[in-house]
């Protein structure tokens, strides 16, 4: 399995929703998500994230395991999300295009910031960890435990 899990926002702000499938639109993104229909920087549409890198800051943190944490869409389990970059792939039947990497920003460093952990070390934390940005290619559907399968 590669999709561990998947969630969507349908408001800034608002708390992740766990979805079992979404539907996705080429060039729009998440159907439902707060960021569907913007294009305001290339790789809006989609972000994914690598299960083991929020499991190993929960570890570390001694936080309770919730994967929703990072505020990315789909969480991903055993693939190198940082060799999808500038790459074309498969998630079910959507074709996606890896367009950068989701590096941390100071939301994020604020959202999981504690007394021992400042946000600037959140943010160092997750530098080059942070997951894919990817722009959605073809419209359709993906399912919790889809495989990715590479293209390029």
């Amino acid at each position: 399995m590669n999709i561990e899990c998947i969630y969507i926002c349908p408001e800034p702000s608002a708390d992740q929703v766990l979805r079992e499938k979404i539907e996705l639109v080429a060039g729009q993104g998440i159907i439902g998500d707060r960021n569907y229909g913007l294009s305001k920087w290339p790789g809006q549409n989609l972000t994914l994230i690598e299960a083991e890198v929020i499991e190993a800051f929960i570890q570390e943190q001694n936080l309770k395991y919730d994967l929703s944490i990072t505020r990315r869409n789909i969480i991903t389990r055993g693939v190198r999300l940082n060799d999808l970059v500038g790459k074309e792939f498969m998630v079910g039947e959507v074709r996606l295009r890896g367009v950068e990497l989701c590096e941390p920003c100071s939301s994020l460093g604020n959202a999981l910031s504690s007394s021992s952990l400042p946000p600037k070390n959140v943010v160092e934390r997750f530098h080059r960890r942070g997951g894919l940005r990817a722009d959605v290619l073809t419209s359709g559907a993906i399912v919790g435990g889809a495989k990715i399968v590479g293209i390029d």
